[in-house]
């Protein structure tokens, strides 16, 4: 297949990203299929008369994605449009474009959105699930109203009341940006001095904000595929939680897979993240993320529809458990999203 891998793009998780998309490009050419990255944000100057070419340096484009990583403060400040040069173009040309992004402008839904006018194929889930998933307190209310546990928690717009008495709630609490991904903006507080401060800097990010009950416990990820979950998979930081240092500086964590729990709490747990997809009407894949407290009561943080993607992410990891390597896991993840065509 003829497969665009989009990557980069302009949210607080662009390198990751890149990483993802490297990952991915360089699986599926392994596969057999003629993939080449494209940054949606950066585009490029011209389309190459051979758009899939049979040998590509896939570590050369990735750089070229980096080194552009630089100018991306300042070609926000003077640009309007989100969509570089002739990307779409080469998208058109394309069997499938693989989504490798992460956060905004990628993750919520806009993309797809896009390339649904346009007559695109692409993996995950479309528009409208995506911009559910992305929203935390959207999620928090799908959850709630469908009988998936999660943590007592409100959406704060900036200049509302933001006093936990008026909610019922009491420290600690967490604090994070409403539709943020990567836990960048995220904050656990314990007393009002701290949660002022949480306050302030996850309003930087954006105009609304979520703040749930802090649950003490261990945490896990659990990837549905195609409806059906994966192992769990247990993450248990060396230091704090499992936030954007934990997540991406080797070494932070440990990572057990399957993670050493009960027959019954995975089954249970299983459920919940195939319970929460099917709520969420996601589509193709995504994870689902849970903390369990000392009882084993377990509660569903979030979904992310377009999660990690690098050999060494989440979703690989569960799938390597069941006997799929990185390649096979990558051309999985079309094959399922290809149904949303049939």
């Amino acid at each position: 297949m003829n497969i665009v891998v989009l990557a980069g793009g302009n949210s607080t998780e662009r390198e990751v990203s890149i990483a993802s998309g490297q990952g991915i490009c360089k699986a599926l050419r392994e596969r057999n299929h003629r993939a080449v990255m494209a940054d949606p944000y950066f585009g490029m100057e011209k389309l190459e008369e051979d758009l899939f070419p049979a040998e590509y340096d896939i570590e050369e484009a990735a750089e070229k994605m980096r080194k552009e990583s630089a100018l991306l403060e300042e070609t926000m400040k003077s640009r309007r449009g989100f969509f570089g040069s002739n990307v779409l173009a080469l998208c058109e040309k394309a069997d499938i474009v693989f989504l490798a992004l992460h956060g905004s402008n990628g993750e919520d839904g806009k993309v797809q959105s896009v390339l649904d006018l346009m007559g695109v194929k692409y993996t995950g889930s479309n528009p409208l699930s995506s911009g559910m998933a992305m929203d935390k307190g959207i999620t928090k209310m799908v959850f709630e109203a469908n009988g998936v546990p999660t943590p007592k928690g409100i959406t704060l717009e900036k200049g509302a009341s933001s006093r936990l008495i008026d909610y019922g709630m009491e420290f600690p609490v967490v604090v994070k940006p409403c539709c943020g991904g990567s836990s960048v903006g995220v904050f656990i507080v314990k007393n009002e001095a701290e949660y002022a401060q949480a306050l302030l800097e996850a309003f930087s990010y954006e105009d609304k904000v979520v703040v749930e009950q802090y649950i003490t416990g261990r945490e896990f990820s659990v990837a549905v595929v195609d409806g059906k979950a994966y192992p769990v998979i247990e993450i248990a930081p060396i230091e704090g939680f499992y936030d954007y240092k934990n997540k991406y500086q080797a070494g932070s964590c440990v990572e057990t897979c399957p993670a050493e729990i009960s027959a019954s709490l995975t089954k249970e747990m299983q459920h919940y993240a195939e319970k929460g997809y099917e709520a969420l009407k996601l589509q193709a894949y995504a994870r689902l993320d849970f903390i369990m407290d000392e009882e084993g009561n377990m509660y569903c943080l979030e979904a992310n529809t377009l999660p990690g993607m690098t050999p060494t992410s989440l979703i690989p990891q569960e799938a390597k458990a069941i006997g799929m390597n990185y390649p096979q896991l990558c051309e999985k993840l079309i094959e399922v999203s290809l149904k949303k065509y049939q």
